[in-house]
């Protein structure tokens, strides 16, 4: 019971993260590269690695705060609230950098490089995309702070980790293998799914800083005056 209400705790996270549009682009334009059969698992397995890193430090480091207090660790709930308010500044700041009505959308500059990467560079690029960029790590750091908090046996950590890192992975991974399978009939859809995502990252993004923002802060504030 305890381990499926930490799952269901971490679920809108993953799924946020699975949501986010930029990695979707950039993983669909490597696997429209020549190299998209080495390059598009590497961008994959990157952006696992990443994931897998950043919540089993937090998920370690939170609950090692937690028993070294023998009461449930106060840093997990500051952790949410510092996150939520991280989240509505990105938030502001996306709003305020969203292009205008008749303006159309552009890529990030850094994704017209991708095309020129190697396999060990995608893979870098999966890791960074998933484990350092600053919305993707906070709802990491977020979903990590809830299985900490959760008071799970070691084992089922490892689960709730692993559950997370599937769903959030689910995009990414899920575009490589479906080029893998038919890479003729995959173009279509993750181009689609590529001008969609471009056309409509800010709102998407921002919709999700925002809930999240505001999720965040509140169960962390209420945490610690509770």
């Amino acid at each position: 019971m305890v381990l499926t209400q930490a799952i269901a705790a971490l679920l809108p996270s993953a799924v946020a993260v699975a949501l986010s549009p930029i990695p979707i682009v950039a993983v669909v334009i490597v696997l429209g590269t020549p190299r998209a059969r080495t390059n598009g698992p590497a961008f994959a397995a990157g952006w696992v690695l990443g994931l897998t890193l950043v919540s089993v430090v937090v998920v370690v480091l939170l609950t090692g705060a937690a028993q070294a207090d023998s009461t449930p660790s106060d840093a997990a709930y500051a952790l949410q609230a510092a996150l939520g308010l991280v989240l509505l500044f990105l938030a502001v700041r996306k709003w305020r950098a969203r292009p205008g009505p008749d303006d159309e959308p552009e890529m990030p500059k850094w994704l017209s490089s991708v095309e020129s990467l190697t396999a060990p560079k995608a893979l870098g690029l999966g890791a960074a995309l998933s484990g350092v960029n600053p919305k993707n790590l906070a709802l990491t750091l977020a979903a990590a702070a809830s299985i900490a908090q959760s008071d799970l046996g070691a084992g089922d950590e490892v689960l709730a980790v692993a559950v997370f890192v599937t769903l959030g992975s689910i995009t990414v991974a899920g575009a490589v293998l479906l080029y893998l399978i038919d890479a003729q009939r995959a173009a279509r859809p993750l181009a689609a799914i590529q001008q969609f995502m471009l056309d409509h990252n800010t709102a998407i993004m921002m919709v999700i800083l925002l809930v999240f923002g505001v999720k965040l802060l509140s169960e962390g504030v209420a945490g610690l005056t509770g």
